[in-house]
């Protein structure tokens, strides 16, 4: 009887150690596959980063193109409006030109009538060219200081860009626009086409009006005309 008890007692206790054992195992079980659920989920995350990085850097590049492409097309626009209004300057200088009047000693140039001579333009004149040139002779002829000048240059650059045959539907003509045109004819006879009769009566103008030209053109800024 004492035997068959010691047997039992021996199988229990084998039975005891592979329950702990079994435990044991399931517990390492258990944790290996906590683990390996661990790296995976932990994969699958750098993954969906690395996904996610890869968007973003082809959405930033596609933005880039996007932005090279409208920054081209408008330098494409900008070029073509800048050339088309060079070639409407161009096209405008060529279908109304200043008339150039250079002072000349040649015997077919004194041939011509000139009521209203102007002589060379002196040094102090030099920058400027054509009839601002002549304007700016007369400006000295007429006891001005060359400070006027300027002020001479910007009135009729506004009136009639200093051309002869300049004139509008209420009669004003000509470099000063004098009001009919026909006034400039006490300055000499050819009023509708020398540069210098034109000058020469403008300034008269200037001078009983507003005293000189600065004065003028002090008025032409708050009214727009003279």
């Amino acid at each position: 009887m004492v035997r068959l008890w010691h047997r039992l007692g021996g199988f229990r206790a084998l039975s005891a150690v592979l329950l702990v054992a079994g435990v044991a195992a399931g517990a390492q079980l258990s944790t290996a596959r906590q683990a390996q659920e661990r790296m995976i989920k932990a994969a699958q995350i750098a993954a969906a980063e690395r996904d996610d990085q890869r968007a973003a850097a082809a959405e930033r590049q596609r933005i880039l193109a996007v932005s090279r492409a409208a920054q081209r097309a408008a330098q494409a626009e900008a070029d073509a409006a800048a050339s088309a209004a060079a070639s409407a300057a161009a096209a405008s200088a060529s279908a109304s030109p200043s008339p150039q009047v250079k002072p000349s000693a040649s015997p077919s140039a004194s041939a011509k009538p000139s009521p209203s001579p102007f002589g060379p333009i002196p040094t102090s004149c030099s920058q400027y060219t054509g009839n601002v040139a002549i304007g700016c002779t007369l400006l000295l002829q007429a006891g001005y200081g060359l400070d006027q000048m300027p002020c001479l240059k910007n009135i009729w650059m506004k009136e009639s860009g200093w051309r002869t045959t300049a004139g509008r539907t209420g009669g004003a003509y000509g470099i000063p626009q004098a009001n009919p045109g026909s006034k400039m004819s006490s300055a000499g006879s050819d009023w509708q086409t020398n540069p210098a009769t034109q000058i020469k009566w403008g300034l008269g103008y200037i001078k009983s009006k507003y005293g000189s030209p600065c004065g003028a053109w002090s008025y032409w800024q708050g009214h727009s005309y003279y």
